[in-house]
């Protein structure tokens, strides 16, 4: 009688084990590129966005990862995931990612998640550096990802949002021309709604008090 032994299961951790962020510079802008993407999205079911996400793009390879700051995949409907395995999302990889550099990633790191982009067919990669304000660039080709020459000023062919770095520092905006906010600006845009609200409201009952209830 010949005895089977069963494989061993094939573990896909969902943490690296190292932090979203090494620095606050860092975390802000990829919270503001996710928060902003999401709100871009809310009303698209088919576009599922992530920040600090692993991605294992090959089943059977669990040390084939990466974790993008901010990706963004079409065709995937929104929802929590501990990682995103591509052979259970119908092979669909994500088509745009951001990294924002912090002073621990190393040339040769970045060199490697350049090349892991390239080999697993993402189409635009955005990489910035918030202590150089340098913006860089790549966008799929025929000959996969290239560097465009110059990309301030550039407006995502995916997204269609413009990235620009004239302020001194990344800076997003909608198709319609509005910016990405900080969840401080989204704040205070609340605050000055509620005044505006309030104002308002004093206003009407005012005018309640001197001419009575408006006519209906």
């Amino acid at each position: 009688m010949v005895s089977q032994t069963s494989k061993p299961e094939i573990v896909y951790p969902d943490s690296d084990g190292k932090p979203m962020a090494d620095n606050t510079k860092q975390f802000e802008l990829i919270v503001e590129i996710k928060k902003g993407l999401d709100l871009l999205y809310i009303n698209d079911p088919q576009v599922f966005i992530a920040g600090d996400l692993l991605w294992y793009p090959i089943q059977g390879q669990p040390q084939t990862v990466t974790a993008p700051d901010v990706m963004v995949v079409f065709g995937r409907p929104k929802g929590d995931r501990g990682s995103y395995k591509q052979w259970e999302e119908d092979n669909i990889a994500p088509q745009v990612v951001f990294e924002i550099l912090s002073p621990s990633n190393s040339r040769i790191e970045m060199s490697k998640k350049l090349l892991f982009f390239d080999r697993h067919k993402v189409e635009e990669y955005y990489l910035y550096d918030p202590d150089t304000n340098l913006l860089e660039v790549w966008i799929r080709t025929t000959e996969g990802l290239e560097p465009i020459a110059q990309p301030d000023n550039w407006t995502s062919p995916c997204l269609g949002i413009r990235l620009d770095t004239n302020s001194g520092r990344l800076q997003l905006y909608k198709p319609d021309g509005t910016k990405f906010h900080t969840y401080i600006e989204v704040n205070e845009l609340l605050e000055q709604e509620r005044d505006r609200a309030n104002q308002a409201e004093a206003l009407l009952q005012k005018y309640r008090d001197r001419y009575g209830e408006l006519p209906s």
